[in-house]
């Protein structure tokens, strides 16, 4: 069966209803109801996620002086609604949608963000979104894996080219804030494995016997 088609839609930007039940983790660990809850919380988690990102990065292109730079941030924007449309099309294969409360609540946390990068100046948001992007690999990872664990093998592609992606903008927004002298000041994150490894971790996750599926967790500021 082929994966959902990714294309920008203006119906990305359009709260949808509700959220599907989470499922108690004594349930069977492959092809049960757990892993699939599982991997439905956490696209709904990830589609919400790239809407706050989403509104977050239209501020920062504003604040921008520099034309590459704005270019280059209207690029990474495209590609957060290409996923939030990849998102959308998986959850309604899963039987669900996203949560009305979460998208109004980062809907409120983009638009935040947006107004901050036009008064934070040119580091800070260029360091945020570094941070922010580097947990955006592991939730695609993460979402990768349980779509092996709850047979849905199609999404599996999608969800690894979305953390490749991903992998793409934390070493563009690094890059950014690594050359600005405040940045020898501030709290470091682990620099992501190479590129690379998101397809190869992933193989050798398939290839393990022993494949515990995890428990997905949501940050404290989308819950």
């Amino acid at each position: 069966m082929p994966g959902p088609a990714c294309y920008i839609d203006d119906r990305v930007f359009t709260p949808s209803t509700r959220r599907a039940a989470r499922q108690p983790p004594e349930l069977p660990a492959l092809g049960g109801h757990f892993p699939r809850a599982q991997l439905t919380f956490l696209l709904q988690l990830a589609y919400s996620g790239e809407l706050a990102a989403t509104r977050a990065y239209l501020g920062h292109r504003w604040s921008l002086q520099e034309a590459t730079e704005r270019a280059e941030l209207g690029k990474i924007i495209r590609d957060e609604v290409r996923h939030r449309h990849c998102l959308l099309d998986q959850l309604a294969e899963l039987g669900s949608r996203p949560v009305p409360f979460r998208e109004r609540k980062m809907e409120r946390v983009g638009r935040a963000i947006s107004t901050f990068c036009q008064v934070g100046g040119w580091f800070f948001p260029m360091y945020g979104a570094a941070r922010l992007e580097a947990q955006n690999i592991r939730e695609y990872e993460a979402a990768a894996r349980l779509a092996l664990a709850a047979r849905f093998h199609h999404f599996i592609d999608p969800l690894l080219d979305m953390a490749e992606v991903e992998w793409d903008h934390e070493l563009y927004f690094r890059t950014k804030a690594s050359s600005h002298p405040f940045w020898r000041f501030v709290p470091k994150w682990p620099v992501p494995p190479g590129r690379e490894r998101i397809r190869t971790s992933f193989e050798e996750y398939e290839r393990a016997r022993d494949r515990p599926v995890q428990l997905v967790r949501a940050p404290w500021l989308v819950r």
